[in-house]
């Protein structure tokens, strides 16, 4: 397929590698140029514009770092939706609003262009091995159409419906989660330390006696090791995700009272001038709260 592909930070480097890989012929563009140059290998068409990458092509795929981001790509000078051709696809796989999702559905609507939100599920060294989950909602035949990319890029495809906004929520919900699980893991952690039991010590008793979760393994074992160099998903971006799912969940009157509570301990974080490391990298807080 003829693809567009803006955005080649850890996420998007890797899926327009494997896309080029499959045998696709990609166009891409990225700010930094030099992050396009790692592909040249596979002879893409290096865009300088996002327009230019999404000229005279079947789908555009879109993986930034906020709304901000995908609405400067989009709409901005130079940006890829005037360009698009009418009856491509959009695909968006940035961790967004529901709100920017919604707006988006309606102006891609107006344009001719279907619009399908696919983010992912999953970290950049799951992305290089076509282990993402991918979790799309949209126009069925648009997904269907996507179908050979999204099997390019991931080990499966969860279709969430017709609203693209449905996936962004579920994507907002299940990092939540994984907040949550490393906010836990942080604090536990630091209460078997301040009785001399090491957190690798408490890890294997607890995922490996009391239950078995992916999450807590490798989660677990960057917290237990404090390995929040290289990040894999920077912290502040954590924040951003626990911040958009407060505002999903204000606009629907949902209290979420353990999101605020991981979102002060993300800014505390932030404070401490711990944006840029892993945001596993939470754990910092309960550890240096308990004076640790």
């Amino acid at each position: 397929m003829r693809v567009g592909f803006i955005g080649l930070g850890s996420m998007g480097l890797p899926l327009a590698r494997r896309l080029l890989q499959a045998g696709h012929k990609l166009s891409v563009y990225n700010r930094t140029r030099s992050r396009a140059d790692q592909l040249k290998q596979f002879e893409p068409v290096i865009a300088d514009s996002p327009a230019g990458a999404a000229r005279g092509t079947e789908v555009l795929i879109t993986m930034v770092a906020d709304d901000p981001a995908l609405e400067g790509v989009l709409l901005g000078e130079q940006g890829a939706l005037a360009a698009l051709p009418r009856g491509a696809i959009h695909v968006s796989m940035s961790t967004i609003s529901p709100g920017l999702s919604r707006r988006l559905t309606e102006r891609h609507r107006a344009t001719g262009h279907a619009y399908v939100a696919a983010p992912v599920f999953g970290r950049p060294d799951a992305a290089e091995a076509g282990k993402l989950w991918i979790v799309a909602a949209g126009p069925a035949t648009a997904i269907e159409r996507c179908r050979p990319l999204f099997d390019a890029m991931g080990q499966g495809t969860l279709a969430a419906g017709e609203e693209p906004a449905r996936a962004n929520v579920i994507k907002l919900a299940g990092n939540f989660l994984l907040a949550a699980a490393i906010e836990a893991m942080g604090e536990a952690f630091v209460l078997g330390r301040k009785y001399g039991i090491p957190p690798a010590e408490l890890l294997d008793v607890v995922n490996g006696r009391l239950f078995r979760s992916p999450i807590y393994e490798n989660y677990g074992k960057l917290i237990a090791d404090q390995r929040y160099e290289p990040a894999g998903f920077k912290l502040k971006h954590g924040l951003k995700d626990v911040r958009l799912a407060l505002a999903a969940a204000e606009e629907v009157a949902t209290p979420l009272p353990l999101a605020s509570l991981i979102r002060d301990h993300y800014l505390s974080a932030v404070a401490r001038g711990w944006q840029e490391i892993d945001w596993s990298g939470l754990a910092l807080v309960a550890a240096a709260d308990a004076g640790l």
